[in-house]
């Protein structure tokens, strides 16, 4: 059974101050955990306090000197965005790295946030659109780099301008591309914004490929008993070692755009095998899908809108 010999060497981050979304498991608790072993003080934001804390004993477990500690998130409440953003704010210290990893995947049935938009693209897009705006001072004040985790899902389709909740024709594939596409155009949008208004931040992007982690796993919140089929398939190649990554080696894009000192301002990074499922970390062409600024601006007006949060202009 082959095996990956696949790692990317990440810099001394003594003294500065991580956010990782969605690391009490799966890509962003390895994430957390090479942050930590690199020396960063890491900030774990989660929906479940039992979760986060067994998610800070695991880092401490292969870090015992680690600086992690938990705080609470719940993306698809803007109410609970907005309480994070007041909690760092009051703490008052400079963030440097901020990885918006959390996500979900093609729940069985259209749900939706406390805020009523569809659970995908009020989760992965809105709710980290949102953070970004809460925390933007501190990141300001850190000079921070901002990486957000697409999909290479967000390589086809597009944004339902006319339904972005998708209250009609709900489909949970389209709906989730429509997600990560939007999040890949807000990062793109950052990266823009900061370089024109000063805002001293760097905004890339990274997609993990495909590998097993618990998107397509068993997700009693959002309606799903049990692993997919899909995951299930992806599982059994990946053992073998075949075509997608593993759940470790699906985490170094986004290591590497987050940390590496060579990681561009408005990048993507993605595995580097066939297909970009699997393989050494690279920089990618953006997706076509990605490439339109007017999307970008229309996508931020939109955001805003919604979320009823707002960045300074100039």
């Amino acid at each position: 059974m082959p095996r990956r010999n696949i790692d990317i060497t990440v810099p001394d981050l003594s003294g500065r101050r991580a956010v990782v979304t969605g690391a009490s498991d799966g890509i962003g608790l390895g994430l957390a955990t090479r942050l930590a072993a690199a020396g960063a003080q890491v900030l774990l934001p989660v929906r479940n306090p039992r979760k986060g804390e067994a998610a800070v004993e695991k880092i401490r477990a292969t870090v015992p000197d680690a600086d992690v500690s938990p705080r609470t998130l719940d993306l698809a409440s803007l109410d609970s965005v907005a309480a994070l953003g007041r909690t760092l704010r009051e703490e008052d210290r400079p963030i440097d790295l901020l990885v918006n990893n959390a996500g979900l995947m093609t729940p069985p049935r259209r749900g939706t946030t406390q805020d009523g938009f569809e659970l995908q693209f009020g989760t992965n897009h809105l709710g980290h659109f949102a953070l970004v705006a809460h925390l933007l001072p501190l990141l300001r004040a850190g000079r921070a780099r901002v990486t957000s985790q697409i999909s290479v899902a967000a390589s086809r389709g597009g944004i339902n301008w006319a339904d972005p909740s998708w209250e009609r024709s709900y489909d949970g594939m389209r709906a989730y591309r429509q997600s990560k596409i939007a999040l890949g155009l807000f990062g793109l949008e950052l990266a823009r914004r900061s370089a024109a208004n000063g805002w001293g931040l760097t905004s890339d992007l990274a997609h993990p490929g495909v590998a097993p982690t618990n998107l397509l796993g068993a997700r009693p919140e959002i309606g799903r008993d049990r692993r997919t089929l899909g995951g299930r398939v992806i599982g059994a190649l990946s053992a073998r070692g075949l075509l997608f990554g593993t759940v470790e080696t699906a985490g170094l894009p986004a290591l590497y755009a987050a940390t590496a000192p060579d990681a561009r301002n408005g990048g993507l990074y993605g595995p580097s095998g066939p297909g970009h499922l699997g393989g050494p970390p690279a920089e990618q062409a953006l997706y076509p899908t990605l490439r339109g600024t007017e999307d970008a601006q229309r996508l931020w007006r939109l955001s805003e809108e919604l979320t009823k949060v707002t960045f300074p202009v100039g």
